[in-house]
């Protein structure tokens, strides 16, 4: 189950002075975070542990600060939080659908136009009170971890809403297509895998449902969102109990979304007494990703659209036919016959950071790009690197990103981490980005942190420790290698101080099984703990 066999990213020189004018070493850093340090597990591995007090700027701990670490999904905290600092906390994304052409007694005789506008979740993660949904154990990271915990509301509210309103305004039949103008920004490649572009479906994922049944029956395998666009056809059995569990998808990137009878295989066993990890309770969780979300989010609106009542002669499953666009920006308010309003966006921003939502810190960057007049991933790198040169004063040659979720070779020093967070605390959007951090052994990548608490002097560390974490597992051919481990954000210590911090760990060797993974975050999580109780 343990399936880390390519590379992936998870939930992810200056020397500081103290007042006395001495370097902070190694050997000062307390003994109980040596003795973490010092664990076999990471006896070839390299640490960084950078600790600052906000108010009166001194530097508690400075362990290697030239050292450019791989940080993973820390990066998150930057891209995630210079959009906020760009648009605000109350920023929401307004996606309209647009008429081309005129209304007759309700037949329309041109097309339907959704212009996407970079609204992550689409209506699809609204609860009933206006939050947005969010599960500790993501599904975005399913096929990598072995599970997943599905979020209640429907991943095609936001497309329903649309449709209804398309039907009020008075539109019957819409006689031309339905076309999806994703032209927002340069569509981007994420990860060597499909091209992001700013229309999402359900996270641009479809959620495969497994449970058992009995011994040598077809397993149940049930799918959302459930639409003509993409179809599951299930072989995989349910295997006697004691057998060995074998779940293939296949294949788990479908290029064919947009074509008639478009279907993905689901095969394999899984024992009827199987326990599924992480969750230990069915559903087991898989994915298959839609590498069109376009062509899907259009199959979409055209079935909402039959359900409320409105007919469109086109094709519900076809491709999205960009090249009937009008110019981009050429819309007139009039013609508007529907608009879907998101979250704010400093909801957007806890969905990301609380689950490590690697396709939404990536958009998140962009769309901080648009605000500086580019539109690809490319040129947003570029206007963020100057941002964080004028405006919070990091250097450029003490980071490396690639793109806005820290895959790849993501390097910084700690220092980038805690001045950057330092910068954020004084900005007006702060509470917003500090409500957007996992909470240490309550919530998100940190809900299941809870090693520090068998320690009675480090329990009340829960709740007051606000951090990101960050993962970078390698394929190699001796198996997955742990490259880098973090863990960064904010603390309000025992004694009332409020600190910044940023622990890294480095290349700290292969990994026989997910626990040692997971034991690495609870390392970093007692860490946190001990400079809650110690400051």
């Amino acid at each position: 189950m343990f399936k880390l066999l390519r590379s992936v990213v998870l939930l992810f020189p200056v020397i500081a002075l103290l007042s006395n004018g001495c370097t902070r070493e190694h050997g000062q850093v307390p003994g109980d975070i040596r003795a973490i340090f010092a664990k076999p597990a990471y006896q070839h591995a390299t640490w960084g542990l950078r600790v600052t007090d906000m108010d009166t700027g001194e530097v508690i701990y400075d362990l290697n600060p030239d050292h450019h670490f791989l940080i993973g999904s820390v990066r998150k905290l930057l891209s995630v939080g210079l959009l906020l600092n760009a648009v605000g906390s109350r920023h929401t994304f307004v996606t309209p659908v647009h008429r081309q052409g005129i209304v007759r007694r309700g037949v329309l005789t041109g097309n339907l136009i959704l212009v996407a506008s970079g609204d992550l979740t689409m209506g699809g993660r609204r609860n009933p009170d206006g939050s947005v949904a969010i599960a500790n154990l993501d599904h975005n990271e399913a096929n990598d971890l072995g599970n997943a915990q599905l979020t209640a509301p429907d991943p095609l509210a936001g497309y329903r809403a649309l449709a209804q309103q398309i039907a009020a305004s008075g539109i019957k039949e819409v006689q031309g297509d339905v076309i999806i103008d994703d032209r927002l920004f340069v569509p981007f490649r994420f990860r060597g895998q499909f091209d992001v572009r700013p229309i999402f479906v359900n996270d641009d994922a479809v959620d495969v449902t497994i449970t058992p049944t009995a011994p040598g029956a077809p397993a149940s395998v049930q799918w959302r969102p459930a639409s003509s666009a993409f179809g599951v056809m299930s072989t995989l059995t349910t295997s006697p109990a004691g057998s060995a569990v074998r779940v293939e998808l296949e294949p788990e990137l479908p290029t064919c979304i947009g074509v008639p009878n478009c279907v993905a295989k689901v095969s394999g066993q899984i024992p009827a007494d199987f326990v599924p990890p992480l969750t230990s309770a069915f559903p087991l969780v898989r994915t298959f990703r839609i590498v069109e979300p376009a062509r899907y989010a259009r199959t979409g609106l055209i079935e909402a659209l039959k359900n409320a009542g409105v007919t469109v002669k086109a094709n519900a499953v076809g491709p999205n036919r960009v090249e009937l666009l009008p110019p981009p920006n050429s819309y007139a308010p009039d013609t508007k016959v529907a608009e879907l309003v998101s979250v704010p966006y400093a909801d957007i921003a806890r969905f990301i950071l609380k689950v490590s939502y690697n396709i939404g810190a990536d958009t998140a960057l962009v769309l901080f790009g648009l605000t500086r007049g580019v539109k690809d991933m490319r040129g947003s790198l570029d206007a963020e690197r100057k941002v964080l040169s004028a405006d919070f004063g990091i250097r450029a040659e003490d980071f490396t990103f690639v793109d806005g979720s820290g895959g790849g070779l993501t390097t910084a020093t700690t220092k980038v981490v805690t001045t950057f967070l330092e910068r954020m605390s004084r900005t007006p959007d702060f509470a917003g980005y500090h409500a957007a951090l996992p909470i240490l052994g309550i919530d998100g990548s940190l809900a299941s942190v809870s090693e520090f608490k068998r320690q009675p002097s480090l329990a009340g560390a829960e709740r007051h420790v606000f951090a990101k974490t960050g993962t970078f597992v390698e394929g190699t051919a001796a198996g997955p290698v742990l490259r880098a481990k973090a863990l960064a954000g904010y603390i309000q210590t025992k004694s009332g101080r409020r600190l910044a911090f940023a622990i890294v760990v480095n290349d700290a060797g292969v990994l026989s099984s997910v626990d040692e993974l997971f034991r690495a975050v609870q390392d970093q999580g007692t860490i946190a703990a001990i400079l809650w109780r110690d400051h």
